[in-house]
């Protein structure tokens, strides 16, 4: 089994049921099972700021498919959920993205592994760093817990351990609220 990390995203509808609906789609997923998830945590949007908050979170998964069935099982979550792919970082019912495969790096037309902005990304270092701080990030040969200490400094915010919320300032304001 390898150990890998999604990163899930809503704010449409029950936000947390969205996530939690999620949850339990990927557990249901033949050779693959929900290992730990993260808090949830209130994110502003990025790019397209004219939209309600996210509710975003990190689950660990064992999974015995590769990457791209990963992926096809994910983007099949995703449509049923409704999902609408119309508007970039547009407003989703549910968005469930592909963190960590692993010690997989990988760059292709319809798959980047680890998630290309990963190291920018507060929303997703956060809950990252809640259950997986000390994993080994392909490719950026760092934690998740490095990138976070270099995504805060950069943006001018001191990270600390065991404070959440660690904002950033330039993406997203991330309130640990568990819901």
């Amino acid at each position: 089994m390898t150990r890998t990390w999604i990163g899930l995203g809503s704010n449409q509808g029950d936000r947390a049921g969205q996530i939690a609906t999620a949850l339990r789609e990927v557990d249901a997923l033949e050779r693959s099972r929900v290992v730990r998830v993260s808090s949830l945590y209130e994110t502003a949007p990025i790019g397209k700021t004219d939209q309600p908050f996210f509710l975003n979170a990190v689950a660990e998964v064992e999974t015995d498919k590769d990457p791209r069935g990963l992926l096809r099982d994910l983007l099949a979550i995703e449509q049923r959920m409704g999902r609408s792919r119309g508007v970039r970082w547009g407003p989703r019912t549910i968005d469930l993205d592909i963190l960590i495969f692993g010690d997989v790096a990988e760059v292709s037309d319809d798959l980047t592994i680890p998630h290309p902005r990963l190291a920018e990304r507060a929303f997703v270092l956060v809950p990252l760093v809640e259950i997986a701080p000390d994993v080994l990030v392909p490719s950026e040969e760092r934690t998740p817990a490095q990138l976070l200490e270099t995504l805060s400094r950069e943006a001018g915010d001191a990270v600390r351990a065991g404070d959440a919320p660690w904002p950033d300032r330039r993406e997203a304001t991330c309130r640990g609220r568990t819901t």
